[in-house]
């Protein structure tokens, strides 16, 4: 056994008599049929100003295998967002100026583009939807968009952020509203508090700290997406996706890499150590692991890796696990973590509406209202120098 296993490992080191025989069977063209007609469509969109920038970055990323999608009620910043298709909500409503920061005003302009927003998410199978809280557009939007995701079929994973505390009580009592109203229509949620990136990047420019936030997010996004479209060592396919985040409720969603001589264990503690995720993951009651590694990494790795994840989360928790091999990764590994059911103070407050005094104390966003609403000035614009997207 032990001269078998050396002549294997000599020959799959140098990849010899590895070479897949091509070969032509009579059923693969009709196989190849299906593959196509059940090929899995993935839509991210980006709604208002920091969806929309995440968008961007997603596309300076060059990600593939998804149609990235930008929905605004601002005519100028959906100019200069890069993207495969784009939306202006509310075109008679807000003409192009934005909501004002009026949630209702946002909420409004999704509703009055929901056609144009069913014929493009028509036949999504997963739909991430990326949104920032507190504002008009990201806030109003986002849970009209992604109801009627739902209703059309589709997985809804919400990524979004929570504004600084800095920004006042009004912007923190507008984003947990908008946040009690996209958890009924979501399945699975990830909040990202923007207090967080003080931790990581307090001296830093402010544009530079929000490609930071982007990037990390932008990444295990892109993971996700090539986790599922792209055929691997090991598979999760979307079958798997689904069992695991299908009414998964909050989630955290990590990426970590490493290249050093610990890099399994290391990558996989940079992913838990995510400084921009409010969550425990500790009860955590499922989970995907997608390992993206060299030709040089080892089973004793991998197993390193997973026991690892599992060893974090609740002891019975359904955790599904893949591998793909990238021949440009030698020497480095690359982690993508995806774990649902994990606690969340600030959404478990929530739900069951005990948020703080001060932050409950009026709701700006009326359950039900519907009446027209109508843009009396337009919002003051951040000239596009500003935003870092110069730099992408």
């Amino acid at each position: 056994m032990k001269s078998m296993i050396a002549r294997v490992s000599a020959r799959a080191s140098k990849m010899e008599d590895y070479e897949v025989p091509q070969k032509v069977a009579p059923e693969d063209q009709e196989i190849q049929k299906i593959l196509e007609r059940g090929k899995v469509r993935i839509v991210i969109m980006g709604v208002g100003g920091a969806g929309s920038n995440t968008i961007t970055r997603l596309n300076a990323l060059k990600i593939g295998g998804a149609e990235t999608i930008a929905a605004n009620t601002d005519a100028a910043h959906l100019l200069i967002t890069a993207a495969d298709r784009k939306i202006l909500l509310g075109p008679e409503l807000c003409g192009g100026t934005g909501a004002g920061g009026d949630p209702r005003i946002g909420e409004e302009a999704a509703r009055e583009s929901a056609d144009v927003i069913k014929d493009v998410l028509a036949g999504a199978d997963i739909l991430f939807l990326m949104a920032g809280l507190g504002g008009g557009t990201g806030t109003g939007a986002a849970p009209v968009i992604a109801e009627i995701a739902k209703h059309l079929g589709a997985i809804v994973i919400s990524i979004v952020t929570l504004p600084f505390s800095v920004e006042g009580r009004r912007k923190r009592e507008l984003a947990y509203q908008g946040l009690e109203r996209l958890i009924k229509v979501t399945d699975t949620i990830i909040i990202i508090a923007n207090d967080r990136i003080l931790d990581i990047a307090r001296d830093l420019p402010l544009y530079q700290a929000f490609m930071i936030c982007d990037e990390i997010m932008a990444r295990a996004v892109k993971g996700i997406v090539e986790l599922i479209t792209k055929p691997g060592l090991i598979n999760v396919d979307l079958a798997d996706f689904r069992a695991v985040v299908e009414g998964g409720g909050v989630a955290a969603l990590l990426f970590g890499e490493s290249d050093s001589d610990n890099r399994a264990i290391e990558a996989v503690e940079d992913a838990l150590s995510n400084p921009l995720l409010d969550v425990d993951i500790s009860g955590g009651k499922a989970a995907i692991i997608n390992i993206t590694c060299g030709p040089d990494f080892s089973l004793e790795e991998m197993e390193q890796v997973v026991e690892t994840v599992v060893g974090a989360l609740d002891q019975d928790a359904n955790v599904l696990w893949g591998a793909r091999i990238d021949e440009s990764l030698k020497g480095l590994v690359q982690v993508l973590i995806a774990v649902v059911g994990v606690r969340s103070k600030t959404v478990e407050a929530v739900i069951k509406g005990e948020l703080p005094k001060e932050e409950a104390a009026k709701k700006a966003i009326a359950p039900g209202a519907r009446k027209p609403l109508r843009r009396e000035t337009p919002p003051e614009r951040i000239p596009p120098e500003e935003l870092g997207l110069d730099s992408l």
